[in-house]
């Protein structure tokens, strides 16, 4: 994976897996992503409220899929629901680098030590710890924390490493599909199938 400088800008963003699903079958179908970039200005084919928020998805979406390596597309393809929605996650994973430190440090970390509970002070912790060691985490206000905290867990729900409701989470561990596993290890993902798996 290509280290990227942290950014807060997933703010800004969401899960996106529907739209996420539709990018890799049009690309599966022999589609291109100029071309679906192309149909979506001209069909809205995420049905977005606005061309602008239309343009902002597929912007996140095509970098999240070209994040990954081609042959995951036919695993996605394969792969019933929860792997797909596994999938999204670690294109996400791939974009975004705090995402990933915190999967990593702090779900991965849950997972070894056996405690099936995410709480939202292992979130500020991370945060914390993350502003001690990157001077532009530094910088970010409480509230850009927070927010970003929120859209986190939301990631981690929506891919069904989480449980829904508020303040303490209960964890899923995942079950990760074997052709996923097998995919992720070609590609040198490695650390991306621990971070999920909880392995050292």
């Amino acid at each position: 994976m290509k280290r990227k400088e942290y950014s807060a800008g997933m703010v800004k963003l969401s899960f996106w897996f529907a739209e996420f699903r539709k990018v890799i079958e049009l690309l599966s179908s022999g589609k291109t992503l100029p071309e679906i970039k192309q149909m979506n200005v001209q069909e809205n084919i995420f049905s977005a409220p606005t061309q602008a928020r239309a343009i902002q998805i597929f912007n996140t979406v095509s970098t999240r899929v070209k994040g990954l390596d081609t042959s995951s597309y036919a695993v996605f393809a394969k792969s019933d629901i929860s792997t797909q929605k596994f999938i999204a996650l670690i294109a996400v994973m791939q974009t975004d680098s705090l995402f990933f430190d915190f999967v990593y440090e702090v779900y991965r970390e849950k997972l070894i030590l056996g405690i099936d509970e995410l709480a939202d002070s292992d979130v500020g912790i991370f945060f914390k710890n993350k502003q001690l060691q990157s001077e532009k985490v530094a910088k970010w206000t409480d509230y850009t924390l927070k927010r970003l905290g929120t859209c986190y867990k939301t990631m981690l729900m929506e891919a069904g490493l989480i449980d829904q409701g508020t303040g303490t989470r209960k964890i899923l561990k995942p079950i990760l599909d074997k052709a996923l596993e097998e995919c992720l290890k070609v590609n040198g993902m490695e650390t991306t199938l621990r971070a999920l798996t909880g392995v050292r």
